[in-house]
């Protein structure tokens, strides 16, 4: 049996969205949403990584924990292992699991089926995909594709990431959801190493695991969960949110 915890890491310093994770959305702050989705996954206590007062202040105000870290940080995997060596120092939590601040809409089934894949002792890392539905996602930059062996269960070996329109051929794209669970030596690893080449060059962090040879497996969800990276993202999750109409 695997001890896990939840983190979230948010900063202010977002340049499209300024203030992003304090966001109202259906009367409460972006990141108190997210919270509430990782909370309802009953997977694992649940705190928020943040470098930001006010991000910390908001989340504690509704019960929730949050750590403070550094504000040095390249991306939210370093932010998340500070912050589990801020509130673990002992190594009691044998699994990390990183929920993106950004994902208001994300399910809590979709949480812990990204867990699943770490009950296989092979696995360093979990993560979770959907079949792309949208004809103009599968050629978008912006919509990462994964590329994998089917083990069967809606459970895959991902062998690539890629922002190109992969693998070719007939058969189904599937768009990578950006959490990730990790086995707490496997984060330890990926934040001791530099960037990779590959992953430089598509600007996907995950590949930097998989060409040091981690191991990483996906499971297929029914949903895509809205990243909120714009104003027009921001308006579809409140109307998502609020029973509105997803335009």
């Amino acid at each position: 049996m695997m001890n896990p915890v939840i983190l979230i890491p948010a900063r202010l310093a977002a340049t499209r969205l300024p203030d992003k994770p304090l966001a109202d959305i259906a009367g409460e702050p972006m990141i108190v949403a997210v919270w509430r989705r990782a909370m309802e996954a009953d997977l694992a206590p649940v705190w928020i990584a943040t470098d930001s007062e006010a991000i910390a202040a908001a989340v504690r105000a509704v019960g929730g924990q949050a750590v403070m870290t550094g504000t040095h940080h390249p991306s939210g995997s370093d932010r998340v292992f500070e912050a589990l060596t801020r509130i673990d120092p002992d190594g009691r939590y044998d699994a990390v699991i990183n929920v993106q601040g950004d994902l208001p809409t994300v399910l809590p089934e979709t949480i812990r089926a990204a867990a699943l894949p770490l009950a296989d002792a092979e696995v360093a890392i979990g993560t979770a995909v959907a079949v792309i539905r949208r004809e103009e996602e599968k050629s978008a930059s912006s919509v990462v594709k994964m590329v994998g062996t089917p083990l069967g269960g809606g459970r895959f070996r991902a062998l690539y990431f890629t922002r190109a329109t992969a693998p070719w051929g007939e058969g189904p794209l599937h768009h990578h959801i950006g959490l990730y669970a990790w086995r707490r030596a496997a984060l330890a690893r990926f934040v001791s190493l530099p960037p990779s080449p590959l992953e430089r060059r598509e600007r996907l962090e995950q590949l930097r695991a998989l060409e040091d040879g981690m191991r990483i497996d996906a499971m297929e969800v029914a949903d895509v969960p809205l990243g909120v990276d714009t104003p027009a993202d921001l308006e579809r999750a409140r109307a998502l949110l609020t029973g509105g109409q997803d335009h």
